[in-house]
C-alpha cells in the first residue's frame, strides 16, 4: 500500500511518540519536499529528532505548476504526489485539503483513524492519554470528537 503524507499527521503522532505505528501500517509512505521541510522545522522547534528518520522517503513532484495554489504548500505538493505516485492514500488531517482531496478522487486517512486502526489491532491501549497530549501540544483536534471517539471504544472523555 502506497501512501503519500503531510505534515501535520507527522507532527501529531510524533508529539505522541506513535510514529511507530505508521512504519506498521505503511511501510511505503512517502512525503513531498514541502511537506519536508515543514517537518524539518517542527521537529528542531518542538525536539521531535525521530521525525527525521522520514528525510530517505522525501520525493520531489515532477509538475510543480500542478500544485493547488489556493492551499498550503505541504498540502498542495502531497496532493499532487500522491497523483504523480498513483498512491492509494492521502495521510492528512485539515479538513479543507481534505475536502478538496476527496473532491479529486483521492482516499485520505487522518490521524485519528490511525489511532482507532492502532486500537483496534491492540497496538495501543488506550486512547484518551494520547488524544490529552495531542490536545496538550496545541494539535487541533475537536474536543466534542475526541470525546465520541473515546465513548465510542469505551474510555472516560477527556
Amino acid at each position: 500500500m502506497l501512501v503519500v503524507a503531510d505534515t501535520s499527521p507527522l507532527i501529531s503522532l510524533a508529539v505522541i511518540d506513535k510514529l511507530d505505528i505508521l512504519d506498521k501500517f505503511f511501510p511505503k509512505l512517502y512525503l513531498p519536499a514541502a511537506v519536508w521541510q515543514e517537518i524539518s522545522a517542527y521537529a528542531e522547534r518542538l525536539n521531535i529528532p525521530q521525525i527525521k528518520r522520514y528525510k530517505t522517503r522525501v520525493r520531489n513532484i515532477k509538475n510543480a505548476e500542478a500544485s493547488i495554489s489556493f492551499m498550503d504548500r505541504g498540502e498542495a505538493e502531497a496532493i499532487v504526489l500522491c497523483r504523480e505516485m498513483k498512491a492509494d492514500y492521502l495521510l492528512l488531517d485539515d479538513k479543507k485539503a481534505r475536502l478538496i482531496a476527496e473532491t479529486l478522487g483521492f482516499s485520505c486517512v487522518g490521524t485519528l483513524a490511525v489511532l482507532l486502526k492502532a486500537k483496534k489491532e491492540k497496538l495501543i491501549s488506550n486512547l484518551r492519554p494520547l488524544f490529552r497530549k495531542l490536545l496538550k501540544n496545541k494539535r487541533y483536534y475537536s474536543v466534542e470528537l475526541l470525546n465520541a471517539l473515546l465513548m465510542e471504544h469505551g474510555e472516560k472523555n477527556i
